[in-house]
């Protein structure tokens, strides 16, 4: 079983579900945040975006509103020291797990670079979102 079919199995009902985004909307977000965004990461976004499971909340594009807003977020990160080319794909507890250009996912404390990292946001989905 694949991270999107388990990402799909423990979805949790909200009241209000999530809708996902279309290419279109990924457009814009990246004109928004004036970076583009690794292929892999449009996929997640694409796919998983409208899941809701435990404590971890990544980053979604759909609703300017939320907390989880994609440009929001990056501004948060950015503001705080985190790098300009590091995308935020979530906030959780003041840290930021973020994306690279070349889809390696690395956890930062402001500035600071933390040790973990994962090779895909795959990885980090199951690793870290899934066994949150």
């Amino acid at each position: 079983m694949d991270v999107i079919d388990l990402l799909r199995e423990a979805n949790e009902p909200v009241p209000i579900p999530l809708e996902l985004p279309d290419e279109d909307l990924l457009v814009e977000i990246e004109e928004q945040i004036l970076i583009g965004l690794p292929d892999e990461f449009k996929a997640f976004l694409l796919t998983v975006s409208d899941v809701v499971y435990g404590s971890v909340e990544p980053v979604t594009v759909t609703e300017a509103q939320s907390h989880t807003y994609l440009p929001e977020v990056a501004s948060r990160a950015w503001d705080i020291g985190v790098p300009r080319e590091q995308i935020p794909i979530c906030e959780c507890d003041g840290d930021f797990f973020c994306i690279n250009e070349q889809g390696i996912i690395t956890a930062w404390r402001g500035e600071l670079q933390l040790e973990e990292q994962w090779p895909s946001i795959w990885d980090w989905a199951k690793e870290v979102w899934l066994e949150s």
